[in-house]
């Protein structure tokens, strides 16, 4: 018997960002940079850090519960809950079990990570919605999470200088035809996984003497290689989403790119032929929070009732992977 796909949508959403502002300046403290050389390659200006005594799951937990109290869902009426990190508290268990508790989620809905790179949140996007399109969930938490800050080399001025902590939340829930998620589109190259990486901590290189000598467990990139395929996908990505959903690109009421660097982010409207106002930028005062970017900027467009009910939005991520992705939705 044929069943109608459900589709799913957006239905509260909220964010977290650590107190703690780290600018430029206060890195000119710590490592050989500038003001000037890290805003004129990046973007940046500031960005936020955990403090020692904050892990992932705990910003993740903030943000989960302000998503929650937004879409006015109790929750014990989840059915699923999904975090995207990069930096999980622990390899075992889950960040998204530490949530479901912390949040006081019923015990018998699901909880598992997502590992995707920076494309994490837009993988748990997908990955949510299907399980309301199957009809096996009626509620699904989607959380981008990150402490970024506390897996890169503060002697690193060529990673350091770009990462920042926060996390974002959305609440998916059932919605009518025609609105919510319209298509996602999702990708990986794995032959270029080794130009963003955390080369020790895992069953290939488990934790020595050597691997902590030699700061194997933080976080190393060919920022060069990375750029490149950037700038390449994420137009791409973005074109390719609009003709699954049937969008063109004059539909486009707001882009929202993965909070790199603003010299990936303005190559990537240009192609779409969206004009900069019409992009949610945000990496001049958060950095790169990885899986919590996407989030984050959205989050902070639907506060400053920039996203209004009927816009069409488009999501754009790229990471570790190397993995890229796309959302085109209706609000």
């Amino acid at each position: 018997m044929h069943r109608e796909v459900v589709n799913a949508g957006i239905v509260g959403i909220g964010a977290c960002a650590p107190d703690r502002v780290l600018t430029n300046a206060d890195l000119e403290q710590l490592v050989d940079t500038s003001d000037e050389w890290i805003f004129s390659r990046s973007g940046i200006r500031e960005r936020r850090i955990t403090g020692p005594e904050q892990a992932t799951s705990d910003l993740a937990s903030i943000a989960a519960g302000r998503a929650l109290a937004d879409a006015g869902i109790k929750p014990e009426e989840v059915d699923l809950v999904i975090v995207a990190t990069n930096t999980p508290d622990m390899l075992m268990p889950a960040t998204a079990c530490l949530v479901q508790d912390r949040i006081g989620i019923k015990k018998k809905a699901g909880a598992f990570d997502l590992a995707a790179g920076c494309t994490g949140f837009v993988h748990a996007l997908a990955v949510g919605s299907q399980f309301i399109a199957a009809g096996t969930c009626r509620t699904v938490l989607v959380i981008g999470a990150e402490t970024l800050s506390k897996m890169v080399n503060w002697e690193d001025r060529s990673t350091c200088v770009l990462f920042g902590d926060g996390a974002g939340a959305v609440v998916l829930r059932p919605v009518p035809a025609g609105s919510g998620i319209l298509a996602f589109k999702l990708y990986s190259d794995g032959a270029f996984g080794h130009h963003l990486f955390i080369p020790a901590g895992g069953s290939r290189r488990p934790a020595t003497r050597e691997t902590l000598d030699n700061k194997l467990h933080f976080l190393q990139m060919n920022g060069r290689e990375v750029f490149k395929f950037a700038v390449r996908v994420m137009g791409e990505a973005a074109e390719e989403v609009l003709a699954e959903a049937g969008l063109n690109k004059s539909d486009v009421d707001f882009f929202i790119p993965h909070q790199a660097n603003i010299r990936i982010i303005k190559p990537a409207a240009k192609r779409l032929g969206i004009p900069m106002e019409k992009v949610l930028v945000n990496v001049d005062r958060y950095g790169n929070t990885s899986t919590a970017s996407i989030p984050l900027a959205l989050e902070e467009a639907v506060r400053g009732g920039r996203i209004k009910s009927g816009y069409h939005v488009v999501m754009v991520g790229f990471g570790a992977g190397l993995t890229w992705g796309s959302v085109a939705l209706k609000w």
